[in-house]
């Protein structure tokens, strides 16, 4: 569909079992995360219709640009060289985050296209997989607390089951954790990889600038995406500002 965002979305299938076979630290292992968005900004760097990039867990979502002409728009296309060279990048890069421990097998992941007409919606779309960060490690949190103190994992479970965040948050501060904000952003908020410009300078032998000129660099970060103020002061991504009331 033409002049629409196209968003890409990975998932890691059977990361469940992939993260149990390598023992990764739960509820977030910083490795496993770090990993992802060294991944993530890779295909950003590759793809440079990608203007911005979400990820949380084993999830990345990449966004083309309004009027890219990857592959002619086709979904197949741009979804299958996104996700292979997302993996190809995960297993080249395994070695750097997890030195000492050796990859048993491949993991996979799919990918899938799906067109956002406008601005909004799509800032929405990404607003909510924010939501879902925040609920998901909170959960998570929670639940991981219960299973060190001893609860099996349906016992834990059953615990949360139909708990609120409130209820949640006096849960965690039975476990030493007092304030849910001080954990890691990562953990909290997820990570945003995007193109910024970046002033550089031609200095001569005597040591002053002579000239100026700009070069493009891929930015990683752990921020809020939900609020207008981000998309405000990063108008590029998206071409735009937008109204605060």
């Amino acid at each position: 569909m033409p002049s629409t965002w196209i968003v890409i979305r990975i998932d890691g299938c059977h990361f469940h079992s992939f993260s149990k076979d390598h023992e990764f630290v739960k509820p977030n292992d910083e490795r496993a995360l770090n990993l992802m968005n060294s991944c993530a900004v890779a295909v950003v760097t590759e793809f440079q219709d990608i203007v911005f990039s979400y990820g949380v867990s084993d999830e990345c979502s990449f966004v083309l640009k309004k009027d890219s002409q990857l592959y002619q728009r086709r979904e197949s296309d741009i979804a299958s060289a996104i996700v292979s060279f997302f993996t190809s990048m995960y297993v080249m890069k395994w070695k750097y985050f997890f030195p000492r421990k050796e990859l048993k097998y491949t993991p996979f992941f799919d990918g899938r296209a799906v067109c956002y007409p406008s601005s909004q919606i799509l800032r929405d779309y990404l607003a909510w997989r924010q939501v879902d960060c925040h609920i998901n490690n909170q959960y998570n949190t929670c639940f991981w607390e219960l299973v060190k103190s001893g609860k099996s994992e349906r016992e834990a479970q059953n615990v949360l089951k139909g708990t609120q965040t409130l209820e949640k948050m006096e849960l965690l501060k039975q476990f030493g954790i007092s304030d849910y904000n001080k954990l890691p952003v990562m953990f909290r908020q997820g990570s945003s990889a995007y193109w910024e410009k970046e002033d550089i300078s031609l200095v001569e032998e005597k040591g002053a600038a002579s000239n100026g000129k700009c070069q493009k660099k891929v930015i990683l970060e752990h921020c809020n995406i939900i609020e207008p103020s981000f998309w405000n002061s990063h108008s590029n991504i998206l071409g735009e500002k937008l109204d605060i009331l």
